[in-house]
């Protein structure tokens, strides 16, 4: 990296514990930078929001955000087998250069706690997914 980012970066892990490729997006002209801007204080502020979300469509809405402004592809679907909880969701976060393996966990875990305090939201999730059968 030749020239210092116009927007605060997200400091980089501790050597040995993440595998996120930082430092190679970094030195990469042509890669997608956005993901830095998580910093851990704006980490911590989408964890918060998404744990608040209220509905479906705010839920899609986040999803749709996450990926214009930070790259992020976040996928949710129902399990293979029954889905009787939220743990039968499969709720996951693409690899992404620079993107940290614990942010990758923290985001479908703050997920799960909002399907669990708004259970309509996944009924939702499983009825886009014509699971029960209405359409």
């Amino acid at each position: 990296m030749s020239q210092p980012l116009p927007f605060p970066i997200r400091k980089e892990c501790p050597p040995g514990a993440c595998v996120c490729k930082r430092d190679d997006l970094l030195n990469d002209p042509q890669g997608d930078l956005r993901i830095l801007r998580l910093t851990n204080q704006e980490e911590k502020k989408l964890l918060e929001r998404i744990e608040n979300i209220s509905s479906y469509d705010d839920l899609k809405h986040m999803q749709q955000r996450m990926h214009a402004l930070l790259g992020i592809v976040l996928e949710i679907s129902p399990g293979a087998r029954e889905v009787r909880t939220v743990r039968g969701l499969n709720i996951q976060v693409q690899e992404l250069p620079g993107l940290c393996r614990k942010t990758r966990q923290s985001i479908p875990a703050a997920v799960r706690r909002c399907l669990e305090k708004n259970p309509e939201i996944a009924y939702a999730i499983l009825d886009a997914h014509d699971l029960f059968g209405d359409r």
